[in-house]
């Protein structure tokens, strides 16, 4: 332990113990005291672990972080092994707890274990005695979930209208013309009444515009080549080739199923599996983004509360911000600024802060960094970049950075009043839940008995643009190959619309009106990330 005067600590990691809800111990080197005074709050709070100084756990010294500020967003990084998904479960614990309602992306499957009681063995065990935690075996209230149903979960899809041109560009690796004139097509079926609701519903309504008779309304919403709509129909045909269609349809996932409760009050811990779809993630990290974007565009203002509605945790945040366009990007940022006020905190959860945009990054007021690897000229510069995004420390930070051992992380979260608390090397707690996969059998059980299943298991593919547009050309086909039909054409007035706008302007087009969600003779309302709202 180091003494009162000593002017930098090494290696120190810190772990979270029991609330304190008076002042620190006088037992403590008086820097540690200064440290462990910015983490005694008088509200509701998770405990994170003990402070480490020195080298030596404090359980005098908990580190902990306040609940209602859960929703000014966060950052949980760190190199690959040094326990960043057990610092997740550990949260989402204890925010389950406080009955708040949590979203967890189980990239790899072992998150699912927050179902089931855990197991103290000797490690737990240590470590709960050294942080000083009354540690008790407990399963958590979780919904599992999985994209279009690929793997154990309730399946979640959405809508190509409601996804919205910006997120399906980023999935589908389009330039930024190309993401421009996609904007275009969903602007041409939302003015024109044709709902997206699969994958084969674009393509059909990107075919028409690149046939003979679709190029007349091509140059109408302007600015859209045949070349770069001939791409986009290419990509989406590459990207149904790659299985990616079960992901777009219906019944599309209502979000309000996050924000659930248990009937014990405990928060529902809603685990979004994706070992299935882990080699696709320039897929899973934007659905998750869908899935903020419309939770955005349906919560209410509610400013600062006692507790977020929600706490998501965006895991691979890096896949999300590699190769996106200015317009994503600047999405993004904005998503994170004002969805706060709704109640929602977002922690990315990446391997560096360089990982994440330096707009977004400014916005993540509580820090959790694991260790980081310095074995090359590109880690060295990684490290010494995100030593300069904490506040000043009495700690060696590229030292001990790179000293941390697994769940262990320098720690700096915002305090009730909103101020940044000193930054503090932190052993954390053990989760009480299981720290492994949940049995195969049993998340099966979980999912098929969930009361969601029976609402979202089935794929349902009812009329859309697709059959209309398909109606629309037999129709079409079908006059022209009457006796006599081109003669009439002739003598017909040239004022007479054309086959494409009586096409669009047909009573069967109009019927779209009549289906639930449509909205026809406007265009849909967009917003951030042009997704669509959505009437609940």
């Amino acid at each position: 332990m180091s003494t009162s005067d000593e002017p930098r600590a090494a290696g120190a990691n810190t772990r979270s113990g029991d609330a304190a809800s008076g002042g620190t111990p006088s037992s403590l080197p008086a820097q540690a005291a200064g440290i462990a005074a910015g983490y005694v709050f008088t509200g509701p709070a998770l405990d994170l672990g003990a402070l480490l100084w020195d080298g030596a756990c404090l359980p005098d010294a908990p580190v902990r972080i306040p609940l209602p500020v859960l929703n000014r967003h966060g950052l949980v990084a760190g190199a690959t092994g040094t326990g960043k998904t057990k610092t997740l479960q550990l949260i989402a614990e204890q925010l389950s707890a406080q009955g708040v309602p949590v979203f967890l992306a189980d990239i790899k499957g072992d998150l699912s274990g927050i179902a089931a009681p855990g197991l103290a063995g000797d490690k737990v065990r240590s470590r709960a005695a050294e942080v000083r935690q009354e540690w008790t075996a407990t399963g958590f209230p979780a919904e599992f979930y999985a994209l279009g149903g690929q793997g154990h979960g309730i399946p979640v899809r959405a809508t190509v209208t409601s996804f919205g041109p910006v997120l399906l560009a980023k999935v589908l690796r389009l330039n930024q013309t190309q993401e421009q004139s996609l904007g275009l097509i969903f602007h041409y079926a939302d003015t024109k009444g044709l709902e997206l609701i699969d994958l084969k519903d674009l393509r059909a309504v990107v075919a028409f515009l690149t046939s003979d008779e679709g190029k007349a309304e091509l140059k109408n919403i302007g600015g859209l080549s045949t070349a770069t709509a001939g791409v986009i129909l290419r990509s989406l045909t590459a990207f149904e080739a790659q299985g990616m269609a079960d992901f777009f349809g219906e019944p599309e996932f209502d979000t309000s199923e996050l924000l659930r409760a248990a009937d014990d009050g405990r928060g529902v811990v809603s685990v979004l599996e994706l070992p299935a779809v882990q080699d696709k993630p320039q897929l899973f990290s934007t659905f998750l983004m869908w899935l903020l974007a419309d939770l955005f565009h349906d919560l209410p203002e509610i400013g600062d509360a006692d507790k977020p509605n929600l706490v998501f945790f965006f895991d691979e945040a890096h896949l999300l911000f590699h190769d996106a366009s200015k317009a994503f990007l600047e999405s993004i940022t904005q998503t994170v600024r004002l969805i706060r006020s709704k109640g929602v905190g977002v922690f990315f959860v990446t391997q560096t802060p360089k990982d994440v945009p330096g707009d977004v990054l400014a916005q993540l007021g509580n820090r959790i960094q694991h260790a980081l690897r310095a074995f090359t000229p590109e880690d060295q510069k990684a490290l010494k970049a995100t030593v300069r995004t904490f506040p000043d420390s009495p700690y060696d930070l590229e030292e001990l950075l790179t000293g941390l051992g697994t769940g262990e992380a320098v720690v700096t979260v915002l305090s009730e009043k909103g101020a940044p608390t000193p930054v503090a090397a932190t052993r954390l707690r053990a989760p009480e839940s299981l720290m492994a996969p949940y049995e195969t059998e049993a998340l099966d059980r979980a999912v098929t008995s969930s009361p969601l299943y029976g609402r979202y298991a089935q794929a349902v593919d009812r009329e859309s643009a697709y059959e209309k547009l398909a109606d629309a050309r037999e129709a079409g086909g079908a006059a022209a190959g009457r006796p006599g039909h081109k003669e009439a054409r002739r003598e017909e007035s040239r004022d007479e619309p054309s086959v494409i706008e009586q096409v669009v302007g047909s009573g069967m087009f109009k019927s779209l009106a009549r289906s639930v969600g449509t909205q026809v003779g406007r265009e849909i309302t967009r917003s951030l990330f042009g997704t669509a709202r959505r009437r609940r």
